[in-house]
């Protein structure tokens, strides 16, 4: 049994979810509390590697299921070399994105079959899941306008996800929702 605690936060690209995980990190750590703060895809050494391939290039670089297959190698290597490990020292884990996104992105915006995702989850996490997920909710637009400010701050872009166009973003907005 874990000790410490996993939570995740969820939403579109530019919904405010890394600013949250951050206010929660430094509150947690006023209260002496150890937190570790990842992400997805990444996180361990071979989930960073998968996510330089997974977000860079052209929107249409990856098939869905090829992006699918990505993200759970990703998120397999991330939660045993990291997470669990993490968790069963005490420390609290904060990751910004986890299978709720599979689920919106590639089931909801890309059309692969819930099901499909459901059992593929199950298969590779078995019945590892979060304590708790926060969902952050924002008009797609809004959102949007404010993943392509930040994105233009920065050197190297992750801009993949942002290229798609609105009517992806308001299908993985109604699978968050």
């Amino acid at each position: 049994m874990r000790k410490g605690r996993f939570i995740t936060f969820e939403g579109g690209e530019g919904a405010g979810k890394t600013t949250q995980i951050r206010k929660l990190q430094t509150w947690l750590k006023s209260k002496k509390i150890e937190v570790v703060l990842t992400r997805e895809p990444g996180g361990s050494e071979g989930g960073e590697e998968i996510r330089n391939l997974f977000v860079h290039g052209k929107a249409t670089r990856w098939e869905p299921m090829s992006e699918v297959l990505l993200l759970y190698a990703a998120r397999y290597d991330h939660v045993e070399r990291l997470i669990k490990p993490t968790l069963n020292r005490g420390a609290w884990v904060l990751c910004d994105r986890f299978f709720d996104s599979t689920f919106a992105y590639q089931g909801y915006g890309h059309k692969l079959p819930l099901e499909m995702l459901k059992n593929l989850n199950q298969i590779v996490l078995k019945n590892f899941e979060p304590d708790i997920t926060f969902l952050f909710d924002i008009d797609v637009k809004k959102a949007l306008n404010r993943a392509i400010e930040r994105e233009n701050e920065k050197e190297i872009k992750e801009d993949r996800f942002e290229s798609l166009n609105i009517s992806f973003h308001e299908k993985l907005r109604e699978g968050y929702l």
